[in-house]
């Protein structure tokens, strides 16, 4: 494999490891590696960006002790080391933290979908998270008109969907621990998204 250019940063030849992406440049990319080779992913826009930030935010709320919501973290996925993954969320538990990235499998895996992501994130990220043994895996869709969060389960080594919820619909799971989210107020701006995400509680049966 030749010797890789970015910028004026060169990677030798291949395959790539984890070890060479401390001389990927800090230009806002997000480099991560498929079978020694580079994936680059533009810098998320703001959607994104404001979506990542509310749901870190609202599941490091709910999180119990014991568990870390992580934004943005690496997760190496092979033990060549050559396999390479950043989910824009995740959710660990506490022992498996490791520096400077964690070759075990979250608890949960979060993509924000872009426009240059959605192939990866429902097909190839989709493969290789669960070839990897992440239990739950959610794909949001940070649409200004209608968001989206889509629940996949680890069912025999694949991901099944579980929910799909859209706009103003509640979102509920139990996995990896019980949360309520609104996706449409991962995005809206016209009020106190801290306390609309959670959506209204169901009031109790009455006897």
């Amino acid at each position: 494999m030749a010797v890789m250019t970015i910028g004026k940063t060169h990677l030798g030849p291949g395959p790539l490891t984890v070890d060479d992406l401390q001389h990927t440049p800090d230009d806002g990319r997000r480099y991560e590696l498929v079978d020694g080779r580079l994936d680059v992913s533009p810098a998320p826009a703001s959607l994104h960006t404001l979506t990542t930030g509310r749901l870190t935010a609202h599941l490091s709320y709910a999180a119990p002790v014991g568990m870390l919501v992580m934004d943005g973290p690496g997760v190496t996925l092979d033990s060549e080391r050559t396999r390479h993954r950043i989910p824009d969320v995740a959710v660990i538990r506490n022992e498996d933290f490791q520096m400077p990235y964690t070759t075990k499998p979250p608890v949960l895996a979060v993509e924000v979908v872009s426009p240059e992501s959605v192939f990866r994130d429902h097909h190839t990220k989709r493969r290789e998270y669960a070839e990897f043994g992440i239990p739950s895996y959610w794909v949001i869709t940070p649409d200004s008109d209608k968001a989206s969060i889509i629940e996949l389960r680890l069912e025999n080594g694949e991901y099944t969907e579980v929910s799909a919820t859209f706009g103003e619909e509640v979102f509920e799971t139990d996995a990896p621990f019980p949360v309520r989210i609104v996706p449409q107020w991962l995005l809206r701006l016209d009020g106190d998204w801290r306390a609309h995400i959670g959506g209204a509680e169901e009031p109790p049966a009455e006897d």
